[in-house]
């Protein structure tokens, strides 16, 4: 990217005092937003009523309300990490900068698997929709990229975003068409679908937690070769890197974290396409620096759209998933206009 692209080249490349001195700022953001989540809501709690209910404490309805909040704020901060830094792998790998599990279709593959196991084999635990919507995921991801690919140029950010798009629109389409008929399935899945951690349980997060750790390993562990596929193939291909196993390597790590979110909280987009480009902008492209920032502020973005969520429209609320898309609709609009839909 030259200067007239884009910013400056030298506002990208951050000095280690200035990333860490951000790192410091994003996990006291991170606190922050975890502790506005067990503390607002419905009702407002009290610091004591925190503390003591984070001791075992539940004989109050204050203390009982912080005892339920407590999963749905780990989970909020484990999926957004998830989604954040999905995002930033699947932008990496493809070189797009509107990248992202929403616009790529991934969400939607993962979704109509999930649909459709429910509808056919009868899916009931949370282990059941992760392996469907990781398989799912993989499938509509191979999909969009292999459709993006066809023609003159290969894998272009455009192609790839439009292939995305004409994806996801088929498979919401095909979604409706398995759902509908099944007024058993129906309500359930439509309160899923809007995208949200509202029904975080200690046991869900049990179940998925070994997917995202084992996602956010394979995806860390690419982080040095997603540097080298940054130059360019034919460059890091001179580096020693091994091309189509890296990208393929990475993006598995991606899938994985895309389709165990989308599993346990449903299709929340525009995280992994908001949280790297700010990361870019605080760390610079690094994938070793920029990876786990894109974790930790994905979860910070979706913590705080959570309680957003809450506190807006109290007593009931808004799901997470609505607050990231009025966030992100805009944002990706930006993104096409001042990126023009360059790689990255």
């Amino acid at each position: 990217m030259s200067p007239a692209e884009g910013p400056d080249v030298a506002t990208l490349r951050r000095p280690a005092r200035v990333r860490l001195g951000w790192l410091l700022v994003v996990l006291a953001a991170l606190v922050l937003v975890m502790l506005a989540s067990v503390a607002f809501g419905s009702r407002i709690v009290g610091w004591s009523d925190i503390v003591a209910a984070v001791g075992g404490t539940d004989e109050t309805l204050d203390q009982a309300a912080v005892i339920k909040r407590i999963p749905r704020t780990l989970l909020a901060a484990l999926v957004g990490a998830a989604l954040g830094l999905s995002g930033a792998v699947m932008q990496g790998v493809t070189r797009n900068p509107l990248a992202d599990p929403g616009i790529l279709g991934v969400n939607m593959g993962a979704m109509l698997a999930i649909a459709v196991g429910m509808a056919t084999i009868g899916l009931y635990t949370a282990t059941q929709y992760i392996w469907a919507a990781i398989a799912g995921a993989a499938i509509s991801a191979l999909f969009v990229y292999s459709v993006g690919s066809l023609g003159r140029g290969g894998a272009t950010p455009l192609k790839i975003a439009l292939a995305g798009a004409a994806t996801s629109a088929a498979l919401t389409s095909l979604v409706t068409a398995v759902v509908l008929p099944r007024g058993d399935i129906a309500e359930n899945f439509q309160s899923w679908q809007v995208g949200g951690v509202g029904g975080a349980t200690w046991e869900n997060i049990a179940q998925v937690l070994p997917f995202l750790l084992g996602g956010l390993a394979i995806c860390l562990l690419s982080a040095r070769s997603l540097n080298s596929l940054a130059l360019g193939d034919e460059l890091a291909a001179g580096l020693g890197e091994r091309v189509a196993l890296v990208r393929g390597v990475a993006a598995l790590g991606a899938v994985v974290l895309a389709g165990g979110a989308t599993a346990i909280a449903g299709p929340i987009a525009f995280v992994g396409l908001i949280v790297p480009h700010m990361c870019r902008l605080l760390v610079g492209l690094d994938h070793r620096w920029l990876l786990p920032f894109s974790a930790l502020t994905g979860g910070v973005l979706l913590t705080a759209a959570d309680v957003l969520g809450r506190v807006v429209n109290r007593p009931d609320e808004i799901e997470a998933g609505i607050i990231t898309a009025l966030i992100g609709a805009p944002f990706f609009i930006y993104i096409v206009r001042r990126q023009k839909v360059r790689e990255l």
